[in-house]
């Protein structure tokens, strides 16, 4: 089972975490049309070619050289039939912390992190996430000493700058492989759908590159020309082992390291918040949807939490901790928001009637 963003037709048999289909919206042409024009003219004037000569062109073999070294391979399994799936991760210290897409450690029984250059074999923790930003913050058990990434800032981009992407194409381990393109666009919005789950998630404000990015990327860096890592790989427009359609160009996308760090900084912080979960994922064990004045309890799973404090299929919790639920929506991220073995107080309604249940959550592998 592939874990990532795939294609709306997606391939069952290989081995990648990555991405693949996403399926730009029209907002994402029409803002890169504008951002062009603006980057044609940028001032009063045009600027002319003698005072800002082109950029030197990028050299893939120097940059692969200087980025190879901070980057990893991640392998997951995943619950709940120890499938497995593999991904690319960044080095952001020397003792072992790593930044990834979260759609690669999405579901993950176990993480284990390899070493590229040395080959080393790391079990790594989840230190937090943001699924809507699809970013993830790793730490390496008994890691050190290993090379760091230089980072950039997405700020600087422009449209047509030059960038190589690299990363654990295929999932197959090794050495990562790097594919060099163009930005086409600064600020794409794209829907991306996760084969794992099937789930589909809109991201928006991502790095558009013309080069085809491949499954097992994700969680790689995107670097600039002088080897400084500007976004993480997170997905493709196309499907791994498939031609696109006659005329239809390949293209990556990824999250702009500006805001992949302003993620990074607040799981540090330890700062569950918004989007943004810290430590390990606690869970109710249960399937939940939209009731009125509640969320209901579609399913509640055997052995979960729900399960052991009696609560039962079709039970609408209306309140957690005194505070009402609007919905399903509020439901979770009230969960989110605490650790495994928190008690929560939940007010349900059942056939009619009303009553408070304490619940002792349980952990669960990331959201």
């Amino acid at each position: 089972m592939d874990d990532g963003w795939q294609p709306r037709d997606p391939e069952r048999g290989g081995r990648g975490a990555a991405l693949l289909l996403v399926v730009a919206l029209a907002l994402a042409g029409f803002v890169g049309f504008r951002a062009d024009l603006l980057d044609a003219f940028t001032g009063p004037e045009r600027v002319p070619a003698a005072v800002a000569p082109p950029a030197p062109p990028l050299d893939p073999v120097a940059v692969a050289a200087a980025v190879g070294p901070a980057l990893v391979n991640i392998a997951v399994t995943l619950r709940p039939f120890g499938a497995a799936a593999a991904g690319s991760g960044i080095v952001l210290g020397p003792e072992g912390e790593v930044l990834t897409s979260h759609h690669v450690i999405k579901g993950a029984e176990s993480v284990l992190v390899t070493d590229v250059g040395t080959g080393v074999e790391y079990a790594a923790e989840v230190l937090g996430y943001d699924a809507t930003a699809d970013i993830a913050l790793l730490a390496l058990t008994g890691a050190g000493g290993l090379p760091s990434a230089r980072l950039g800032s997405s700020a600087r981009l422009r449209l047509r700058d030059e960038v190589l992407a690299l990363g654990n194409a295929g999932g197959v381990g090794g050495a990562p492989t790097a594919v060099a393109g163009r930005i086409t666009d600064l600020n794409s919005t794209i829907v991306a759908q996760n084969s794992a789950d099937f789930s589909r998630l809109a991201l928006r404000g991502m790095v558009e590159v013309a080069a085809a990015v491949t499954a097992g990327q994700s969680g790689g860096a995107l670097a600039d020309r002088n080897g400084e890592v500007i976004g993480v790989i997170t997905a493709a427009s196309g499907p791994a082992e498939e031609p696109l359609p006659a005329g239809q160009q390949p293209n990556g996308y990824a999250v702009p390291i500006d805001k992949a760090m302003a993620v990074v900084r607040q799981i540090r912080a330890g700062v569950s918040a918004g989007a943004v979960h810290v430590g390990p994922t606690a869970t109710l064990g249960v399937l939940i949807s939209d009731a009125a004045g509640g969320a209901r309890l579609d399913v509640v799973l055997y052995g979960t939490p729900a399960w052991n404090a009696g609560l039962a299929d079709g039970s609408v919790v209306v309140a957690v901790d005194g505070k009402p639920t609007a919905g399903a929506t509020a439901l979770r991220a009230e969960i989110d928001a605490r650790r495994p073995a928190d008690v929560v107080r939940l007010e349900v309604l059942e056939n009619g009637v009303r009553r408070v249940v304490e619940v002792v959550l349980a952990e669960s592998p990331p959201r």
